[in-house]
């Protein structure tokens, strides 16, 4: 828990505990926990799982490959649901890792309204039921009170009541810790978190480029506080470059890779003491601007060469065999900082600059897509962008030629590339199409 310099006198759960003691009725586990705390004190804080020293080396994760989590040295698995649980539990029980599992804690930014007492006492109905259904099975390493619940809050009510739910869950179960899923690196936040929330075990954040924060917070007022990364990875899409008319300009494969391995060295690695681990930002593919920004693995599930990266900060080795590598991609003779503008239906030339490490022969798949026209935010769901079939003379090809849309406007080309080793790369580049375009 957050140190006892932060912890008032715990006030009794007598009132919160019957006011729920009969509305939930869970089948109890068998199963044996495995004991979680925090320990130690300031500057040297550590999880101790079984009584062992814990640093997790994790990843949230969507899909349930948790072999080849374990298989490339991670440890652990983090969910933003308790949507499979069960399922999702008992995989990583059999892959040797463990999950910290989100609890259904709503963010008040989707509508609720943390003074209105009715929906507080569902809410706290729908915790207990999922901590008391889960509690004992031995790869539970953590409870998590929502993600990203700040996003768009200023008030204190919320952390009020997180503190009521930490308070539960303890009493529920006293052989794991509690945290909740902070979003960015802010003081008022902290503060705020600490003062009103000190019944949570640890604090956890959230961070993409702001990772590079985290020394001056670890030496400031986190200095007294254990806490864990519960996201990081990219650059975000709202941190990058962008081209004129505003879309976001993505690292290619290998550009996030040295990124992840850098930030892990950096900014990871080194605040292990107060720091209790991380879990890196995505096992698994999903649509986020662009299908490939945050995903570790294409759709059709090939891993990328950011697991080579995660791979060698978690045990210092590289893979025996390695995914392809991108060095550029061009439309036009231009990259994607250079604001490719093309004219309708005329063709250009795409040229890619890729290598395998290994010398594997590779293939390569290319897609045309529009530009993504999402305003989401705080990964909320976005619908795949269905790509335009017609333009691409031949999609397996390493350059190809593309008739650009007749239809002016942002788009967006993508390529994949594959080594026959279930490993893949890839890259894509924003460009627009307008009437006036000059062929040069």
């Amino acid at each position: 828990m957050i140190p006892t310099a932060f912890k008032p006198c715990r006030i009794r759960l007598a009132a919160l505990v019957c006011a729920l003691w009969g509305s939930v009725c869970w089948g109890q586990q068998t199963a044996a926990a495995v004991k979680v705390e925090v320990a130690g004190g300031q500057g040297q804080y550590q999880l101790l799982r079984g009584g062992e020293p814990y640093v997790v080396k994790g990843a949230g994760a969507i899909v349930a490959n948790y072999a080849e989590l374990a298989r490339r040295g991670g440890n652990s698995v983090r969910t933003w649901n308790i949507d499979m649980a069960q399922a999702r539990l008992d995989q990583a029980l059999e892959a040797g890792v463990t999950v910290s599992l989100c609890l259904p804690v709503v963010a008040p930014r989707y509508g609720f309204d943390y003074g209105d007492e009715t929906f507080l006492v569902a809410q706290r109905t729908r915790v207990w039921a999922a901590v008391e259904r889960y509690r004992d099975h031995p790869a539970l390493l953590a409870w998590i009170l929502g993600n990203e619940l700040n996003f768009a809050y200023n008030g204190t009510a919320l952390w009020d009541e997180i503190n009521n739910l930490s308070r539960i869950v303890h009493h529920l179960d006293p052989n794991h810790p509690t945290t909740t899923a902070i979003a960015g690196l802010e003081e008022d936040v902290i503060r705020a978190v600490k003062e009103r929330a000190p019944d949570l075990d640890f604090l956890s954040f959230q961070v993409y480029g702001a990772l590079a924060l985290l020394p001056e917070f670890a030496e400031g007022i986190l200095s007294d506080t254990p806490f864990m990364i519960t996201e990081w990875g990219p650059l975000g899409h709202w941190e990058v470059d962008a081209t004129e008319w505003g879309a976001p300009i993505e690292q290619n494969s290998s550009g996030k890779a040295k990124h992840y391995l850098d930030q892990y060295r950096r900014f990871i690695s080194p605040h292990l003491g107060n720091g209790l681990g991380s879990y890196a930002f995505l096992w698994g593919q999903k649509q986020e601007r662009t299908p490939t920004w945050y995903s570790m693995f294409t759709y059709s599930g090939e891993t990328t060469e950011t697991m080579d990266a995660l791979q060698t900060a978690w045990t210092g080795a590289q893979p025996a065999n390695r995914a392809p590598r991108v060095k550029s991609l061009l439309l036009h003779g231009k990259n994607a900082w250079q604001n490719v503008t093309l004219a309708p239906g005329e063709s250009y030339i795409a040229r890619l600059s890729a290598s395998d490490p290994d010398g594997d022969e590779l293939r390569y798949q290319w897609a045309l897509r529009p530009e993504s026209q999402a305003t989401a935010e705080g990964g909320d769901f976005e619908e795949a962008i269905e790509e335009i079939d017609g333009l691409i003379e031949n999609t397996t090809l390493r350059h190809i030629v593309m008739r650009a849309p007749d239809t002016p406007g942002a788009y967006r080309l993508f390529v994949e590339i594959y080594d026959g080793k279930g490993h893949a790369g890839h890259a894509n580049l924003p460009f627009r199409v307008q009437v006036e375009a000059a062929r040069r």
